[in-house]
């Protein structure tokens, strides 16, 4: 049935993370004993201050439509915690909130590409970058990095990159799927290189800023010059333990805000009420309030590490902020795993599903084939139960 179906949808990937994590439901209904590493989610609760914020909104009445482009009190807040965390002169003008930082996304690809731009993705990148690029009109040009360089371009490769036809480079940091972070002197760099291109816009994925084990944290709209060409992308989903909130915001020029409310008016209209009325509380929050899970990642990251180190075969780099390690598998490809042969990522985290019973996501995915990736938010238990496995599977 497919040819009835629109080329838009035929030629739109299915998010691997969410096809992997579906895949590991499956097998676990059936009985199935799997750890699941693949999605991207905090396994604390939301926390108790943000709990009462949201039964308060719910006694308030908060049942009605929201303005498209989210509450006034939110974007303020917003506009403080932007100046408060990241040195970024937003007016509540500038922000709009989303269902999710994923619609916050689209939603800019949707009002900035037209057919043709092409946009730079440092590689690894997000899963849905690509994909939500390709469906916009736009071109994904991949810049690919290694385990050798913590995953991050450099501005010779970011100018080498560039076209005529260059409209924007989209990055997180810290990376999904990488963990990596950029410095200030590292995105300095490469704000000299755009510096030469005043046409070009840049989307900084910030929604991992507080899982940051580096001790320092830049948003490359901070760069001198840089705030009037950045789109800011965050939201509470990660830090907060609010995935299911569904509120993502963006910074961004005016004309873009209004761009994005525009559209966002025609397709969604405004985000849950209840949510964004507890995300005013979330963001209002001084970030000392998420030590303690930033600290048990921290604790997570480094024994994951530990244990990758031990695997003959797998090359691993340390990951300074989100909750995932992106290791090199490359050197099982062409060998034969108890009676699987390796050809690539894939086949490697299909070998860990079947043999392991390990759910992790391959490189593929995120313009990496050499990688795979699995998240470590999840105990230390069960970390270490999957880290065992792993290791059994891939020993020859």
């Amino acid at each position: 049935m497919n040819h009835i179906l629109s080329d838009r949808i035929n030629n739109l990937a299915t998010s691997q993370t969410l096809a992997m994590a579906a895949l590991a439901r499956e097998l676990k209904a059936q009985g199935k004993d799997i750890i699941s590493l693949s999605l991207g989610e905090p396994d604390f609760n939301t926390p108790e201050f943000i709990k009462e914020a949201v039964k308060k909104a719910v006694d308030e009445n908060y049942s009605t439509y929201s303005p498209v482009e989210g509450y006034l009190e939110l974007r303020e807040a917003i506009s403080r915690k932007f100046k408060r965390d990241n040195g970024l002169e937003y007016k509540p003008t500038q922000i709009v909130v989303s269902t999710g930082a994923k619609q916050s996304l689209y939603n800019i690809a949707q009002v900035m590409l037209n057919d043709g731009d092409e946009v730079i993705l440092p590689a690894p990148y997000w899963v849905s970058y690509f994909e939500i690029v390709k469906l916009s009109g736009g071109v994904p040009v991949e810049v690919p990095t290694s385990v050798d360089t913590d995953f991050k371009i450099t501005p010779e490769q970011l100018e080498a990159a560039i076209t005529p036809k260059t409209k924007m480079m989209w990055f997180s940091s810290p990376c999904n799927p990488s963990g990596s972070v950029y410095s200030r002197e590292e995105l300095t760099a490469l704000a000299k290189v755009l510096e030469k291109h005043p046409n070009i816009y840049v989307v900084a994925d910030e929604i991992y800023e507080h899982i940051n084990f580096s001790g320092t944290f830049c948003s490359i709209g901070s760069i001198p010059g840089m705030l009037e060409k950045t789109i800011t992308v965050n939201g509470v989903a990660k830090a907060f333990a609010m995935t299911g909130y569904r509120i993502g915001y963006i910074g961004a020029p005016e004309f873009i805000a209004k761009a994005c409310t525009k559209i966002q008016g025609q397709v969604t209209s405004g985000a849950n009420s209840v949510a964004q009325r507890a995300t005013i509380t979330a963001v209002d929050a001084d970030p000392s309030v998420l030590n303690h899970m930033v600290q048990a990642f921290h604790t997570r990251r480094d024994l994951v590490v530990g244990l990758l180190k031990e695997i003959p075969g797998v090359k691993i780099n340390v990951p300074e902020g989100a909750f995932y390690v992106f290791p090199d598998v490359s050197s099982f490809f062409g060998k034969t795993l108890r009676g699987t042969e390796i050809k690539d990522a894939n086949d490697v985290s299909m070998y860990l599903l079947a043999e392991a019973n390990v759910a992790t996501v391959t490189g593929d995915a995120f313009g990496n084939p050499n990688c795979i990736r699995f998240s470590y938010a999840t105990s230390d238990d069960i970390l270490k139960e999957a880290l065992r496995r792993i290791k059994e599977a891939l020993t020859l």
